[in-house]
């Protein structure tokens, strides 16, 4: 039974530490301390999220317009490589080359077409 008695005044007394108040405890605060000064950014977040996404479209806008250029620079040298092939061939034959470049040269344009037009 002397166990149970110790054991109890130990819980008791543990009990009776965890229910007083916090500033009743030499060297903890019972409350934290306020911030002095208040954070506030030199930009509104609002202003800058817009901002952000605005140079976000800016550099979306010209990486797509970089792409279109390259893109018609190589449909410009496949167009002289297909006129060049053509002159070349005589009037009754197409090689497979000259086909291949026309279906290249197609698919390019069709793509710059699609881009052109999925502008933003």
């Amino acid at each position: 039974m002397s166990k149970y008695a110790v054991l109890f005044l130990l819980c008791a007394t543990c009990w009776s530490q965890d229910s007083h108040p916090q500033s009743a405890r030499p060297g903890i605060p019972s409350q934290p301390a306020a911030p002095t000064a208040a954070f506030e950014p030199a930009i509104p977040i609002d202003d800058a999220v817009v901002r952000m996404q605005q140079i976000q479209v800016a550099r979306l806008v010209a990486q797509r317009q970089e792409q279109l250029r390259r893109d018609t620079e190589k449909l410009v040298a496949l167009t002289a490589e297909l006129k060049e092939h053509v002159a070349k061939a005589g009037p009754n034959i197409l090689s497979m080359e000259v086909v291949k470049k026309a279906a290249e040269i197609q698919k390019l344009a069709k793509s710059v077409e699609e881009k052109m037009k999925n502008a933003y």
